[in-house]
């Protein structure tokens, strides 16, 4: 997702080299506030100064619009639960506040407010987490119930964070120093702990989680190398690298449904893609190139540690050019029409869709191009650099939530009641009775109709 205020619009910067001087990019035109896939990349939501728009992703040829969201505005966070009607949606004008719709019915099941801007949120079909600077929840998504608090957690700003998406698993990661490339892996079902993985020396700038959960991929600070670590035990499996003259700020890492391709996007004009199997170094090969890796696989056994690590890693499989950079965009694999394809969206306000040659890799080739705003809105740029008074919802969550329990906002019922208690929320909130996600026909998948 691109990340909400401040972050979002500002200038990226770029550098060629741990003693090059700083290259700012200007800034450019962004009309999107954010855009996210859902967890099996089977829609898209964005989000801008008039609300949110869902689109289907069930054809190269056309962007359905599912749903328009104008409940808020300026959303700056919007989340889909796979195919289901439930969004959970922040807007920039409440930041402290995030809303759960039922967007098929037109309702809004309720609401929470903590004491700090949401960053990040997370979802599964067991689990809501919700991301703050030095904060974490974890909400029960049936009943929206608060399981646990993880609270003084390090100093997280972009509110970096992945939870996996499997029925069988629900593992959180989050940043586990603010000082090294640690990463925390928590087990959101069980409420506990599993342990640190080591990831980079530097700061982590992307998680991410395999749909089995059994694999979980991070980015650099630097983004120039990319790692894949097997779940729980922290194995490192993979090891790639995405550049080596510039530093770039990593925006999205996605894997496959089958776990065998990993997608990188920055703020470059290149997405990289990285097949994610091993090479066996027995394996005899006729070619020139294979000869020249055997010889720099041996000498690499003389050379520092650092060098030879960097040999050793894998170069990208497959990349995308998109025309322009500086910009923040979002990628993920998928196959459309029974052919693979990646999907990048644009913080320009586009969808591109490219093939993906699973065969040959290679440059990748732009097959379509979608638009994600309103043409009435072509002319507008959205600004991110706008200072919002303190709404009502900030200011009572300022004043009321200093012991940072998230408070629930539900019609007819207490803030001061039972959620803040752990009580589950009344059969009587809902319109036909308590949440049944794993009733196929409580969140049914919403079809496009012609009007």
């Amino acid at each position: 997702m691109f990340k909400p205020i401040p972050e979002f619009g500002t200038e990226e910067r770029l550098r060629g080299s741990d003693t090059s001087p700083e290259k700012v990019r200007p800034e450019r035109p962004e009309r999107l506030h954010c855009a996210s896939f859902n967890q099996d990349t089977t829609s898209l939501v964005v989000g801008d100064r008039n609300g949110y728009r869902l689109f289907s992703l069930s054809s190269v040829d056309r962007m359905d619009c599912i749903h328009r969201g104008t409940e808020s505005s300026d959303v700056c966070i919007a989340e889909r639960l796979f195919s289901s009607s439930l969004m959970v949606v922040v807007s920039k004008s409440t930041p402290f506040t995030m809303n759960i719709y039922h967007f098929k019915k037109g309702t809004e099941i309720c609401n929470y407010s903590y004491s700090s801007s949401i960053l990040a949120l997370k979802l599964n079909r067991q689990r809501l987490i919700v991301c703050l600077e030095e904060a974490l929840y974890i909400h029960n998504i049936k009943d929206m119930k608060l399981l646990k608090s993880l609270l003084n957690t390090p100093p997280n700003p972009k509110g970096l964070c992945a939870l996996s998406v499997s029925h069988s698993s629900a593992y959180l990661a989050y940043p586990g120093s603010f000082t090294a490339g640690e990463i925390t892996l928590y087990d959101a079902l069980s409420l506990s702990p599993v342990g640190v993985i080591s990831a980079h020396a530097s700061h982590v700038a992307g998680i991410s989680f395999s749909a089995s959960g059994s694999r979980m991929a991070t980015a650099s600070e630097k983004g120039t190398v990319i790692r894949v670590f097997s779940v729980p035990d922290g194995v490192r499996l993979f090891e790639f690298r995405r550049g080596l003259k510039r530093y770039v700020s990593i925006s999205s890492l996605s894997f496959s449904a089958d776990e065998q391709l990993l997608c990188v996007s920055s703020n470059t004009e290149t997405v990289h893609v990285f097949k994610l199997e091993h090479h066996s170094p027995n394996q005899d090969s006729p070619s020139w190139s294979a000869y020249i890796g055997k010889v720099f696989s041996a000498a690499s056994t003389y050379l520092p540690s650092q060098v030879s690590d960097m040999m050793h890693q894998d170069r990208a499989f497959a990349t995308v050019h998109l025309s322009q950079s500086g910009g923040r965009n979002i990628s993920a694999l998928s196959t459309i029409q029974k052919v693979p394809r990646l999907l990048v969206a644009s913080s320009d306000g586009h969808l591109y869709i490219y093939n993906v040659n699973l065969q040959d890799g290679g440059d990748c080739r732009l097959v379509q191009k979608h638009r994600l705003f309103e043409r009435a809105d072509e002319a507008l740029v959205a600004s991110d650099l706008h200072v919002e008074t303190p709404s009502y919802a900030e200011t009572v969550a300022t004043n009321t939530n200093q012991d940072s329990t998230p408070s629930s906002s539900l019609t007819g019922y207490s803030e001061d009641g039972g959620l803040r208690r752990g009580e589950l929320i009344p059969d009587h909130e809902f319109e036909d009775g308590p949440l049944r996600l794993d009733d196929e026909q409580e969140f049914p998948p919403v079809s496009f109709r012609n009007s």
